[in-house]
């Protein structure tokens, strides 16, 4: 993994971004979507986490344009972004299948010290 820490924020971004290119009000409502809405951006932290992203080499900008007189700017993965998304979700979903083991183990004490069948 990169020298840069990945917060759960920041991981929400790729996650966006992983979809195809956006501009910050779209990356802002696609994580309000993709977290089921825990974990709603505002501007100034979407563009440190932004800011972050493209210094760690992990987003580029896409491209940009012009809307109602404002420069809107579209961000994409890089490849290094997409190979670090991966590596973060394969650790993610091997802590998940451990909790899930430890709490399938803690059920089944559970139900033998209870007197049950396991």
């Amino acid at each position: 993994m990169s020298e840069l820490t990945l917060r759960p924020p920041a991981l929400f971004v790729l996650t966006a971004l992983a979809a195809g290119p956006q501009h910050g009000y779209a990356v802002i409502q696609d994580v309000l979507r993709i977290s089921d809405g825990r974990l709603r951006l505002h501007t100034g932290s979407l563009y440190t986490i932004l800011d972050r992203l493209r210094e760690g080499g992990l987003i580029e900008v896409d491209h940009e344009e012009v809307v109602d007189g404002r420069l809107r700017r579209y961000y994409r993965l890089s490849d290094t972004g997409a190979d670090e998304l991966a590596e973060e979700t394969k650790r993610l979903n091997a802590i998940a299948a451990a909790a899930s083991e430890r709490l399938t183990q803690r059920r089944r004490q559970a139900t033998i010290a209870s007197g049950g069948i396991a």
